[in-house]
């Protein structure tokens, strides 16, 4: 059965946005985004919030951007063709290799888990994550500490009255000092 991991960049008091709605402090230096490109390869599909979903859009045309280096173009071409499920209901379309949802998140899972397929179910957003968690249907959570407290904002684990137990499967610190932790849920 494939995986459902949870993975996102994280301030040290554990927001993924701030509450200025800012999340500039996680942009990755090359050694960072050298691992997300590497991890990237091992997702199947991606799903995905509204509003991760229009960040991301960025690298729907990023190969046309002349400053683009050479670490971009990688990380466009494998993130352009992988499936993508966007989950909204105030978008009426989306662009690229995404198909729109507009609910059901539980059952989406489920079905994808059912196909035969390659590659982690990777979800990014608190939101889609925080509805996965309440049901039981992340395997691991991955998370990118960086060395700041922002103080508020969306945070990246849910609020939900659950004990979940965690097993530690890697941590890696990088030369910027941002922490990567990998947990599998331990059942």
């Amino acid at each position: 059965m494939r995986s459902v991991t949870y993975s996102m960049g994280m301030s040290l008091d554990g927001y993924i946005v701030g509450p200025d709605g800012r999340f500039d402090w996680t942009v990755p230096d090359e050694e960072v985004f050298r691992f997300w490109i590497d991890d990237i390869r091992q997702v199947g599909v991606h799903l995905m919030g509204r509003r991760l979903y229009e960040t991301m859009l960025y690298w729907e045309t990023a190969d046309q951007d002349p400053s683009l280096d050479d670490s971009g173009h990688e990380w466009a071409a494998l993130w352009n063709p992988l499936p993508k499920v966007v989950f909204s209901t105030t978008l009426s379309e989306v662009q690229g290799n995404a198909r729109l949802v507009s609910g059901g998140l539980v059952e989406e899972i489920e079905r994808l888990r059912a196909e035969p397929g390659e590659g982690e179910i990777a979800i990014g957003g608190a939101t889609l994550a925080a509805e996965a968690a309440a049901s039981d249907l992340i395997d691991e959570y991955r998370v990118m500490v960086h060395p700041v407290l922002v103080g508020g904002g969306i945070p990246f684990f849910p609020q939900h009255e659950r004990r979940v137990d965690l097993d530690l499967v890697e941590t890696r610190t990088f030369g910027s000092k941002v922490v990567y932790l990998r947990y599998r849920v331990a059942r």
